[in-house]
């Protein structure tokens, strides 16, 4: 799911991340996301697995899905 926000020039996806059950979790996949060029906001939520990334423009797929692995996790596609 893409939609664009309140926010004139962002766009806000959400993906689903299988692996994540605390806060720890939560804060790896958010810490490694925010990395990516153009990230400005990134939640995590363990209990659902998903996680909202709000950028400046779309991101890369494999970006998104380099820095899930990276945290350890395996992103699944688009909630």
């Amino acid at each position: 799911m893409t939609a664009q926000t309140d926010t004139p020039g962002s766009v806000t996806t959400v993906y689903q991340v299988s692996g994540m059950s605390c806060g720890h979790c939560e804060g790896s996949v958010s810490s490694e996301i925010s990395e990516i060029p153009g990230v400005g906001s990134v939640k995590a939520v363990a209990a659902t697995g998903e996680v909202t990334v709000v950028s400046e423009t779309a991101l890369d797929e494999a970006a998104v899905c380099a820095a899930v692995d990276e945290a350890g996790f395996e992103l699944v596609g688009r909630a």
